[in-house]
């Protein structure tokens, strides 16, 4: 793991707009939206896109640095194959946009309220018709239109009610085109990783020392949470795209299950899934801690997926594909008896709720993507067992020397007797 100086990051200064209010400060510097956006028109020329119509969150906000929670409501980053993106959202949400968004007043647009649950039309309605009226959007026979068809925040009505205003253009799957542009972090973003690592050490060594025989599981989360917030260096925490994850005794057999309010049992093993968030970059980090003496199988199972883990993060090296470090964790727990059906491992970056992986490249046994400098995983190796289980995890970082893992915090199993 690589430190960071805590006042480095690319924080771009306050900038003020056209009609002179002053904006926050963004997490980058104008050039860096401007790169992202031309590769972005770069991929769709290849493609031979006229336009990419936007939804996902986390692409809005790589590409333009909106952030707002405002993404259970229709809103869209529309990138024509040349010229400037604009943006549409709700007109309460557009004026948010003008203190976060890097886009000028002129290109952000907001619907009427009266849009907002009808069931008689659809905002993706007016949408449509303004993109049309100031040319980012075209209705031609020769128009492509592509459309982030499975981001979680693209409904199939939005999705009918723009292809309605498209009669002659073709409306395609962008294919995740954005978040393959993603893949590969910039020096800025980077640092940005860096700083959510330190926070998820934090957090994570917090989550630890609070897991003891009597407590609530609902306490040690409400710690988590806050430490989540309060970040590291006075660095500042941002909410996970994900809650943290606690499946306790019976249940750590079983991933994704969050907490209750029972009480920690001696005996039990507890999973903890969480994540370190700075300027919406995240970097998750799992560990699993046992109160009292483990079980024979528990203990043997730590041992075997630490050193499938080394060899995991051993493979994972600029030129190498992602199955040869799934194969690499694979044949290493075979030796012990031990097989993993899901994938080990997920790009990370930025991330909005409800998922904080890229939804590109996949740690297993199929995947042939070239693992490349900049790019960033959550190797994640949770063995789910009848009734018990076994969960650790590391964010890394590719670099020319191979991984970098983003925490120090002590891998295998924590046992507090």
């Amino acid at each position: 793991m690589s430190r960071i100086d805590p006042t480095s990051g690319g924080v771009a200064p306050a900038t003020a707009p056209e009609d002179g209010g002053e904006l926050r400060s963004r997490p980058f510097p104008v050039e860096e939206y401007t790169a992202r956006r031309a590769a972005v028109q770069a991929r769709m020329a290849e493609r031979s896109l006229s336009a990419l119509v936007v939804v996902d969150p986390a692409n809005l906000y790589y590409l333009t640095g909106y952030n707002a929670w405002s993404f259970y409501m229709p809103q869209c980053l529309v990138v024509p194959a040349s010229g400037e993106p604009h943006l549409f959202a709700r007109s309460m949400d557009a004026q948010g946009a003008h203190y976060t968004a890097c886009l000028p007043r002129d290109r952000v647009h907001g619907y009427p309220e009266d849009l907002v649950h009808r069931d008689d039309v659809h905002p993706f309605d007016w949408i449509a018709r303004r993109a049309l009226e100031i040319g980012v959007l075209t209705d031609s026979a020769d128009a492509v239109v592509a459309t982030e068809t499975d981001a979680h925040f693209f409904s199939p009505r939005g999705f009918l009610a723009l292809h309605s205003h498209l009669g002659r253009a073709s409306l395609v799957d962008s294919h995740e085109l954005v978040n393959w542009v993603r893949v590969i972090k910039s020096e800025r973003e980077q640092a940005k990783l860096r700083v959510a690592g330190e926070i998820a050490q934090r957090v994570m060594e917090i989550a630890v020392a609070g897991i003891e025989v009597g407590r609530r599981q609902c306490d040690v989360v409400a710690e988590i949470q806050h430490a989540q917030a309060l970040g590291a260096h006075q660095l500042g925490g941002d909410y996970p795209a994900i809650v943290p994850m606690l499946p306790t005794g019976e249940t750590a057999g079983t991933p994704h299950l969050t907490w209750s309010d029972l009480p920690l049992v001696q005996g039990e093993a507890t999973t903890v899934e969480l994540a370190g968030v700075h300027h919406r970059y995240h970097a998750p980090l799992a560990r699993t801690v046992v109160l009292g003496r483990p079980p024979e199988r528990l203990r043997s199972c730590a041992e075997a997926v630490s050193e499938g883990m080394a060899a995991a993060l051993a493979a994972a090296r600029p030129g190498a594909q992602g199955s040869d470090v799934h194969h690499a964790f694979a044949s290493t727990i075979a030796r012990y008896d031990l097989h993993k059906e899901s994938r080990i491992g997920y790009s990370i970056g930025v991330g909005y709720p409800p998922d904080w992986g890229e939804r590109t490249v996949s740690l297993r046994s199929e995947e042939k993507t070239v693992l490349q400098v900049g790019m960033a995983f959550h190797v994640i190796l949770g063995m789910w067992m009848d009734g018990w289980g076994y969960e650790t995890s590391e964010s890394i970082l590719v670099t020319e020397s191979g991984a970098d893992r983003l925490t120090d915090v002590p891998g295998g199993l924590t046992v507090k007797e």
